[in-house]
């Protein structure tokens, strides 16, 4: 890593997912008028709120990008400021010093992930890492050495849904959480898993876990020792983000506003691993997330 300068090759893009455009940007800035093109107007609504070159993680650089498609890459390049286009995965071994996969399609993270967990590069995989526990633990027990591959939702650092300390000693100890997001139970409850297991280190061992799908609305019951939660998907329906926390004192809800934030948190972390090797989310915790997808998957 020359001058300390983290070269990054991205991934990308899977039907619905723009994050090659914003993960990019965060790392390169960007150029307002391409990235106007972007087929997913909210990017570029609020890339536009920030002020920029400030918001720029410091330190790293989008080197290189592949996508299935030559144009898509162009695209993505030219509104990300992405100097270098590959024609084959692989081809970013070599270049780069770590990897974006920044597709949400779980079901290719497997493969496009093995030839660089195979060259001991650090991989940030978009959520989720996988549909069932034994892929997952397939990846991880690729990895060169722990902490090689990074994957989470960007949500978990969502600082807005979590509860201030006033808002902990106001409501008590939690006991219940419900929480809800538009979307498919497959892609999108990761979104609302991982902060809830983020937030609450002492819920004690998973002991169920059950669900029920009526008229596109997913939604999974869950039990562990000292917490119990619903969390839904919500498919087609437009409702925010959200997670109400429920108190032996009263309750308090919790939603998020700024997804820029989150997603700039989310790399800053994964750059951080590429640095020093750390593990700051524990493997139980990842596996976790996945068990309960997996478990409510065919309900």
């Amino acid at each position: 890593m020359a001058d300390n300068k983290i070269k990054v090759g991205i991934i990308g893009i899977s039907e619905g997912n723009g994050h090659p455009y914003s993960w990019s940007a965060i790392c390169n800035g960007y150029q307002a008028e391409e990235m106007d093109n972007c087929p997913f107007p909210v990017i570029p609504e609020y890339l536009a709120q920030q002020a920029w070159p400030q918001a720029r993680l410091p330190d790293v650089e989008v080197t290189h990008i592949w996508t299935q498609e030559r144009m898509l890459s162009e695209a993505i390049a030219r509104a990300s400021r992405i100097p270098h286009i590959v024609n084959k995965l692989e081809d970013l071994i070599g270049k780069v010093d770590a990897v974006l996969l920044a597709r949400d399609d779980a079901a290719n993270h497997q493969a496009m992930a093995a030839p660089f967990l195979a060259s001991g590069m650090p991989v940030f995989i978009d959520k989720p890492l996988a549909f069932s526990v034994k892929e997952a633990n397939e990846m991880l027990a690729a990895q060169q050495y722990e902490g090689q591959l990074f994957s989470c939702s960007a949500v978990r650092y969502a600082t807005e849904l979590y509860l201030s300390a006033e808002e902990e000693s106001n409501i008590g100890r939690v006991r219940h959480i419900e929480a809800c997001i538009s979307k498919s139970w497959d892609l999108y409850a990761i979104h609302l898993l991982d902060p809830i297991i983020a937030a609450n280190p002492d819920r004690g061992q998973l002991l169920s876990i059950s669900g029920a799908r009526r008229a596109g609305i997913t939604t999974a019951h869950i039990r562990w020792e000292h917490l119990t939660a619903d969390v839904s998907t919500y498919g087609k329906y437009i409702v925010p983000i959200s997670i109400r926390y429920f108190g032996e004192n009263e309750h308090c809800v919790k939603e998020l506003t700024d997804v820029f934030s989150a997603f700039k948190s989310a790399i800053a972390t994964f750059l951080s691993v590429v640095r020093s090797n750390s593990v700051p989310i524990s493997r139980k915790d990842t596996l976790e997330s996945i068990h309960i997808i997996e478990s409510i998957r065919n309900v």
